[in-house]
């Protein structure tokens, strides 16, 4: 994850029924282990970067409940660990519902499982029925919300670089006599953090890595990733920023929109759509509310995600501007991951390291 001059690509919500998509065709995502394994095996093999996880608790509804059904993200990404060699398994964590000691010990453990290949992806939270689900309250204010996570992850970073048991008597927690035993591989864990408000962007330039945000429009992502880029520079704590992207890929154009009809349109499970639509504008700010009318489109075919269709040279040509406008990677999301990455894997992969922004597959 930490490699230079290489544009990362992953993959998101493989762990959850549905994938990224919206949509009520057959073919679409089961979420269920064997699927998982088979996929993370074939892109363990190919170089793919990481694996990304969503942290669901409820479903949205509709006729497929999209998001109904989903593996927990800390045992998923232990049992895909201790399954591959070379790639990067997140954990996503929201810091309302799991202890920071618990966290700590468990990307611990699952850092050493992997020989080093674990991640910690950070939620400081924004959907309100989940929250009900769990019996806790969503704070408001984003202030609130990122102030806990903060503290939060305080204390994880304080247990992966302490010597010897320490108290800790903050706002949110009070602990007596912790400490961390075993720790990361390295010291510590690649850290993500999706952030859209201001709040949660500085957040994440603090604390991540990786700042994950939605590409909406080439040019106007391309002067926000700047824009961040300066701002976590100007901090002393530079971030790379990483986006989404859903893909959809044929030998002709015509095959890949064709194929985007057939699970968009009257395929899309509409009050699954409108849940999630409406969810995701009530209490987040990750994507512009400008751009709503667009936005619902995408939410149906790829969760929001940037839309990558046609061609091996069309997708391999969306992939290099978002390179161009400074983004450091991307997760990659299709209707049916496992049936649909090979010929990604075969066809796009050899024009993006011909084209210099990705390094080839390490031997053995």
């Amino acid at each position: 994850m930490l490699r230079p001059n290489h544009f990362k690509l992953g993959t998101f919500a493989t762990n959850c029924s549905g994938g990224m998509s919206v949509t009520k065709v057959p073919e679409r995502w089961s979420g269920n282990w064997a699927d998982n394994l088979r996929l993370a095996r074939m892109l363990d093999e190919a170089g793919i970067d990481f694996m990304l996880p969503i942290a669901r608790w409820i479903g949205y509804g509709g006729e497929t409940d999209f998001h109904g059904r989903v593996l927990e993200t800390m045992t998923w990404a232990a049992a895909l660990l201790a399954s591959t060699r070379d790639i990067t398994v997140f954990a996503t964590i929201h810091t309302a519902a799991n202890h920071p000691v618990v966290v700590a010990k468990q990307i611990a453990t699952i850092d050493e499982i992997s020989n080093g290949r674990a991640g910690l992806n950070i939620v400081a939270g924004w959907n309100e029925p989940e929250y009900r689900a769990l019996g806790l309250s969503l704070p408001e204010d984003h202030v609130s919300r990122y102030g806990y996570a903060q503290e939060w992850f305080d204390i994880i970073r304080a247990l992966w670089e302490r010597e010897g048991p320490f108290d800790w008597d903050g706002a949110h927690f009070k602990l007596s006599g912790t400490y961390g035993n075993p720790r990361p591989i390295g010291g510590r864990t690649p850290i993500l953090n999706a952030a859209g408000s201001g709040e949660g962007r500085d957040f994440a330039i603090r604390n991540a890595d990786f700042l994950f945000t939605p590409t909406i429009d080439i040019d106007r992502s391309r002067e926000e990733v700047a824009e961040l880029k300066a701002k976590a520079n100007a901090m002393g704590s530079p971030v790379d920023v990483l986006t989404f992207s859903h893909v959809v890929c044929r030998p002709t154009e015509q095959e890949a929109r064709d194929y985007v009809a057939w699970f968009t349109g009257d395929a899309i499970d509409v009050p699954a759509l409108d849940n999630l639509v409406r969810l995701q504008f009530a209490h987040a700010q990750s994507f512009p509310h400008d751009l709503l009318a667009l936005i619902r489109d995408r939410m149906g075919m790829g969760h929001g995600g940037f839309p990558l269709i046609g061609t091996p040279e069309q997708v391999a040509d969306g992939l290099i501007a978002l390179h161009a406008a400074g983004f450091g990677g991307t997760t990659l999301s299709f209707v049916d991951y496992a049936e649909e990455f090979p010929y990604f894997r075969d066809t796009v992969l050899p024009i993006l390291e011909a084209r210099g922004i990705r390094q080839p597959v390490r031997a053995g």
